[in-house]
């Protein structure tokens, strides 16, 4: 601990000694470069463990004073007050807020009904045969419990504790253990629910809706990436990640199982068929028999269902579209053309107005009157013969669909074609632990991405989630109730108050003219947008160090954001930057936050260092996502864009 203690210091003193070579003399100083300072002493508060929120707002206070006190210093102290007021009202009336203690207090609730260790062990067992099965196994659960609760330090802790004897144990490296737990566990930080994109959201004036939609691939990329490296590495060097044993493969069957498997096939469409035929099945209930059947054809049920509604929306007709076009070019004809809606409506009524523009005689207006109603249908009658006989008929599915199909299909066949006893008794481990979970968390995505509910909206059926599935489990009871709304009105409580000083502290550093000068050195170095973004980039990764990702989002994204339109950068795709940067920030040495929650929990052998030696590969793997991110843009926003533009 030395080491970091002294790194820490370094940074101080730096700091300090950058501010007296950096600022200019008292008697020119400016108030913006009061502002400057003001930064730069918040940034020593935080790292000498100060309170941040506080920090933020007494700092805020403090200089906002001295800014209204050098204009009229009569009305400094009202002035001063006032603002508190504002700032705090705005972010009270900030309903995008609403949905952190809801999502919070989901990931305390799924954390405290221990849910994880039963999906843990399933995914272990069913990854068996995979290279580095318990490391792969290790991410996938922090995968999903990140993206359950959101909270680094929970994911982190409580893998430490089920992942990390089981991987020492099988004989993996404590590099490469310690690497796959800590990396998994940032992964909350991007994937959603993230409540650092609701904050960046907040921030930054960005819909929450977007970043999540926008996060979704980004994050699934990177996991890959994680499992990539991990199934290579154990392929290469098999003594850092040893194959599990036969033994430890193995799964138990029930007897109804042994006996099929035994006597009619190992196989368990064959077996519970031909079991289902005659007196073969005399000792096993056709009850049972069913059962087991329905849960064995559950995937076909799902890709048949899943095909059939993908042939529905790819073969459905566009009759809507063409009707409402056509109805809104008749409100356009009403408009431009009333002589002729006259004509149409008003004729059955009024027959001698209509008779007087032919003043001729009665025998001849009734030709004339007849001649265009047997005239007018004949056009649209041409005009409308292909639509009407294009609108009934469905479209024909494309090709790439029955690719699909075929693709699916064949998969299927495969799969059944090797899906034993013991892999059924695998999938209803699955069944029972990471299926109710990830549907949990797909609907509450799932209905934020595609707009049929707000992020609060979702949040509140996620908790609401969250406790069906712990009473589920038989898990729920009232301690663990009242526990996880107390961590969650504590952490929510935090986050609020980082929002109220962050507020008060921008709007002072504003006021004291800090962000023009800011703005005015960044555009003075004529940077291409390419340039700003590598700058921007790496200050928030070298912030990352000693700060928070709350810290971070909340004192210097205010001054990054007015920036992005001079450059033409979408903040949107900014922010999923960021967002991936300061994931990366919790896996980078000598001060990386993940590493120290796995020490705390880790046997006392492993040493700081064996961590953050496991740590750098997946920092390798994060700075490459960022680079393939900021290359193809495509994977943050094509979702997006196919959803909202």
């Amino acid at each position: 601990m030395r080491k970091e203690v002294w790194f820490g210091l370094s940074i101080l003193f730096a700091i300090v000694i950058g501010l007296f070579v950096l600022m200019p003399s008292p008697e020119h100083m400016t108030n913006g470069h009061l502002g400057l300072l003001m930064l730069a002493l918040v940034v020593v508060a935080i790292m000498l463990g100060f309170p941040t929120a506080f920090t933020l707002m007494g700092m805020g206070v403090m200089f906002a004073w001295f800014a209204f006190y050098s204009r009229d210093p009569n009305l400094a102290t009202q002035q001063t007050l006032d603002l508190m007021v504002q700032r705090a009202y705005s972010v009270m009336a900030n309903d995008v807020l609403i949905s952190i203690p809801l999502f919070i207090f989901m990931g305390y609730l799924v954390e405290r009904a221990n849910l994880i260790e039963k999906l843990f062990k399933s995914l272990h067992i069913a990854m068996a045969r995979v290279p580095g099965s318990l490391a792969v196994a290790t991410i996938v659960t922090c995968a999903v419990f990140a993206t359950a609760t959101g909270i680094v330090g929970a994911v982190v802790t409580l893998m430490g504790l089920l992942a990390l004897p089981a991987m020492l144990k099988a004989g993996y490296s404590t590099q490469l253990s310690a690497g796959a737990i800590t990396a998994g566990g940032c992964l909350g930080i991007l994937i959603p629910p993230s409540v650092l994109l609701i904050v960046y959201g907040a921030t930054a004036g960005v819909s929450v809706v977007k970043l999540y939609a926008g996060a979704f691939f980004p994050g699934i990329m990177l996991a890959g990436l994680y499992i990539g490296y991990v199934i290579v590495l154990a392929k290469l060097k098999p003594s850092v990640a040893p194959p599990l044993s036969a033994a430890e493969r193995h799964v138990d069957l029930p007897g109804f199982a042994e006996k099929i498997s035994t006597t009619i096939s190992n196989n368990v469409l064959p077996g519970l068929l031909g079991a289902l035929k005659g007196r073969r099945n005399a000792d096993v209930s056709t009850r049972t028999l069913l059962q087991q059947l329905g849960i064995a054809l559950l995937p076909a049920l799902a890709f048949a269902l899943a095909m059939g509604l993908t042939y529905r929306l790819v073969t459905s007709p566009e009759a809507a579209p063409v009707e409402i076009m056509e109805m809104g070019v008749g409100a356009e004809d009403l408009g431009g053309e009333a002589t002729s809606l006259d004509d149409g409506f008003g004729e059955p009524p009024a027959e001698g107005g209509l008779s007087e523009p032919p003043t001729e005689a009665t025998g001849t207006t009734q030709p004339e009157v007849a001649a265009p109603k047997a005239a007018v249908p004949s056009a649209p009658a041409e005009a409308a013969a292909p639509a009407a006989a294009a609108a009934p008929h469905a479209k024909a599915a494309p090709q790439s669909y029955w690719i699909a199909f075929g693709i699916g299909f064949a998969a299927m066949v495969v799969f059944y074609a090797f899906f034993t006893f013991a892999r059924l008794e695998i999938f209803k481990m699955l069944l029972g632990s990471l299926f109710p979970l990830a549907f949990m968390i797909l609907a509450v995505l799932g209905s934020i991405v595609f707009g049929l509910a707000t992020p609060t909206e979702a949040a509140a059926m996620g908790a609401f989630g969250g406790i069906v599935l712990a009473a589920c489990y038989r898990r729920f009871n009232f301690s663990m109730l009242k526990e996880s709304a107390y961590l969650a009105t504590k952490t929510s409580a935090m986050v609020c108050w980082l929002f109220v000083g962050s507020s008060i502290f921008s709007a002072s550093f504003a006021l004291l003219g800090g962000q023009e000068i800011i703005n005015d050195w960044v555009l003075s170095l004529d940077m291409t947008p390419l340039q700003f973004m590598i700058l921007a980039q790496i200050i928030i990764f070298l912030l990352g160090w000693p700060l928070e990702w709350t810290e971070i989002i909340v004192i210097f994204m205010p001054i990054f954001i007015p920036l992005l339109a001079h450059f033409d950068i979408d903040p949107l795709f900014f922010g999923l930057l960021v967002a991936m940067n300061l994931q990366t920030a919790f896996l980078s040495p000598p001060v990386a936050m993940s590493a120290f929650y796995l020490k705390g929990v880790a046997p006392a052998h492993v040493t700081l260092n064996q961590i953050f030696l496991g740590m750098m590969p997946f920092m390798a793997i994060q700075i490459f996502a960022l680079i393939l991110l900021y290359m193809f843009p495509a994977i943050g926003l094509w979702l997006p864009n196919v959803l909202y533009n």
